[in-house]
């Protein structure tokens, strides 16, 4: 089994090196850190956006919700270009913000805009919960794959522990630049691995794609369309909406458009990254594959079905380079969230309390990011939800500030600080109720309605509470 393990400690420590070596002598501030000086051009920004976006959500969430859900996994495929389409105007306009207030968080943006330090901590805090589900997903994501693609030998707990000290000291060091050249070596990995299990899989027991296909239709002919049941087109249509609005509202998200030189960048990138679309239908493909080869496995078990699938089709080196591979889709956008969580705890929800110097508030930053893995892995051994769960509660928290960020660039703000501040508010406590509770607010919708993402119906309270309170405070100036 030795040729299972090699590949998988090779590429950790190949990672380790590059990361390490990226920042290594080279004098730093928190604006290098955290975003990379702000000039990274458009591959480097397509690379480390496509990083932070395909995780271990893509190599194993995707082929999961295609072999438990069938065509409900189409969804992914559908939000992804409207969010593009929005970012190909979105995010330009965020950059230059950014870089004329010389920002370096999310939070900051907030702070700049509404002038307000209160609505910043505000935002920050709702990152912070958005983030944890999502550092949960690559943590819970990197013990499946190493743990599975080592036949056991090497345990979740343990690998586990040993990568994320591995992220830990290499954000620590080099952070926003270690993470994009990790993020290089992913790419090419995580490309060759899943276009090759896409084309292989099918044809090593099928004969090709649309033999598959035909196979499975023959044996669940509806299992490829949108069921009227839990995940029915509501749903759907909802979720799609839902993560379309989030894509760019991530925390690490707003830090990965800082680092661009310029926004023609942005506008490209946005051009360019739906061709990442690609490698999700192979990965449907695997789960569709699955469905047919390894029937009848319960959802407990859904997450590895990717990894049950090529353990009983290649000979354990080939396991091992396709864990090896796994490993680095949680490694680069871990390490992308922990830097981010970093400058938000610090830069907007301490730092306001304090009198730091730059260079200790720098310092500050960089040393807590072992604290943020530790509350992550202490989340983590409490959590029993899937993959494809973790995202979607972080995609319905982090939607909540879409809002106040388009009203942001209107010619006349409709909203101010105190509707921003109390909507935001809202709508996530309203999607926190939904995550912790049994309450089901679908009971008291319209039939047409049942189905609906709680994210949806949080943005919607969010935003008529915005509008109100906006209204009822105009022109007054308490909040700061």
């Amino acid at each position: 089994m030795n040729s299972v393990i090699i590949p998988i400690c090779v590429v950790t420590i190949f990672a380790f090196w590059v990361a390490v070596a990226a920042n290594y002598g080279k004098a730093q501030r928190l604006e290098g850190w955290a975003v990379g000086n702000r000039n990274f051009g458009t591959i480097l920004v397509f690379i480390l956006m496509g990083g932070e976006l395909y995780t271990t959500f893509t190599f194993l969430g995707g082929s999961s919700l295609a072999y438990n859900n069938g065509g409900v996994c189409y969804y992914i495929l559908c939000y992804s270009p409207i969010a593009y389409i929005l970012g190909y105007w979105l995010a330009p306009a965020i950059w230059k913000y950014a870089k004329e207030h010389n920002l370096v968080s999310q939070a900051d943006f907030f702070i700049h805009k509404y002038n307000s330090r209160m609505l910043g901590m505000v935002v920050s805090v709702i990152g912070f919960l958005s983030l944890i589900p999502y550092l949960i997903l690559q943590i819970k994501g990197l013990g499946i794959i190493v743990s599975e693609t080592s036949y056991g030998l090497i345990s979740a707990n343990t690998a586990i522990w040993i990568c994320s000290l591995v992220m830990v000291i290499y954000v620590m060091i080099s952070g926003m630049h270690g993470s994009v050249r990790v993020a290089v070596v992913k790419d090419i990995l995580i490309l060759a691995t899943v276009f090759f299990l896409g084309i292989y899989l099918p044809i090593h027991y099928f004969g090709g794609i649309e033999s598959m296909i035909n196979t499975l239709e023959s044996t669940k002919p509806t299992f490829t369309i949108v069921s009227s049941t839990d995940f029915n087109p509501v749903w759907f249509v909802s979720t799609v909406l839902l993560s379309a609005i989030g894509l760019y509202m991530w925390p690490h998200g707003f830090t990965s458009l800082y680092t661009a030189k310029s926004s023609r960048v942005l506008k490209r990138n946005a051009i360019v990254m739906p061709l990442y679309q690609f490698l999700l239908m192979f990965v449907f493909i695997i789960g569709f594959v699955a469905v047919l080869k390894l029937p009848g496995l319960d959802k407990s078990q859904s997450d590895l079905v990717l990894l049950k699938l090529v353990k009983q089709t290649f000979n354990p080196w080939v396991v091992g380079i396709i864990g090896a591979a796994g490993v680095l889709t949680a490694l680069v956008p871990g390490s992308i969230i922990l830097l981010s969580l970093a400058t938000l705890l610090v830069k907007n929800i301490l730092s306001p309390f304090t009198s730091l110097s730059t260079k200790r508030e720098f310092l500050l930053v960089r040393f807590s990011v072992p604290i943020i893995m530790l509350i992550a892995l202490a989340a983590y051994s409490y959590g029993g939800q899937t993959i494809v769960s973790l995202l979607i509660v972080g995609y319905g928290l982090v939607s909540q500030l879409f809002p106040a960020i388009i009203f942001s660039f209107s010619k006349r703000n409709l909203i101010n600080k105190y509707g921003a501040i109390v909507g935001m508010l809202s709508g996530t406590i309203f999607m926190l109720i939904s995550i912790l509770t049994p309450i089901d607010i679908n009971h008291i919708l319209p039939s047409s309605l049942n189905g609906m993402n709680n994210g949806i119906i949080a943005l919607i309270i969010n935003v008529i509470v915005m509008f109100t309170v906006s209204v009822i405070f105009k022109n007054r100036s308490v909040l700061r």
